[in-house]
């Protein structure tokens, strides 16, 4: 999935959040976005995955505009921080309540998605108000990963997790792109940028600088 930005903005109030970002995203590589805390990389992420209107500028998405001709990508996975889950239900449970809206993905894929990343059956047959951070943002990444999208957008993916469960989830990303999925993640990880990511894109004040 090809993703392009010409010349997108977004002011809130008078406040510039995005400035004038031109940019594009190819599928097959996996793309890290770096800056401070309130460079823009979150509303950056939010803007390609259609949850942020620009205020001026187009996101085009295979060809496709987003808020004129489609309302999302069409074949997307999304994480953003502090990702909210019913926690009377179990991981497990979550995910197959959000496959009944697409239908795309069955229970194992679900189970097998879950084994990729590291949550284990015992875990994801646990409610959610249970969860350790580390096992809610490997349910989090899970919902992101399990219907196989063409784009996945990733905000801080490694945050709370150990190790282990890092080093699973860079090999898994890398399958992804492998498969010829756009990957793009904002990450304070310095090893996530430079080990996973094929490209660094640089940001600061809204803007792209390197």
């Amino acid at each position: 999935m090809t993703v392009k930005l010409v010349n997108v903005s977004k002011k809130i109030r008078k406040n510039v959040i995005l400035n004038n970002i031109s940019y594009q995203f190819d599928k097959g590589k996996i793309y890290g976005l770096a800056g401070r805390n309130g460079s823009g990389k979150t509303m950056l992420i939010r803007a390609i995955a259609g949850l942020l209107i620009p205020s001026s500028g187009k996101v085009i998405i295979d060809g496709e505009v987003l808020h004129n001709q489609i309302d999302f990508p069409k074949s997307m996975g999304v994480t953003i921080e502090n990702t909210e889950f019913p926690k009377d239900l179990t991981g497990l449970q979550n995910l197959v309540a959000l496959s009944k809206i697409k239908h795309q993905a069955t229970v194992n894929d679900i189970k097998s998605t879950f084994q990729r990343i590291g949550l284990s059956e015992p875990e994801w047959n646990t409610k959610v108000a249970k969860y350790s951070l580390g096992m809610r943002q490997k349910l989090s990444i899970a919902q992101a990963l399990f219907e196989k999208p063409n784009l996945l957008l990733l905000d801080e993916p490694t945050n709370g997790l150990d190790q282990e469960s890092t080093t699973r989830l860079r090999q898994t990303l890398k399958a992804e792109a492998e498969h010829g999925s756009t990957i793009v993640l904002a990450s304070h990880n310095k090893d996530d940028l430079n080990f996973l990511c094929d490209i660094v894109v640089r940001i600061d004040h809204g803007s792209i600088v390197g």
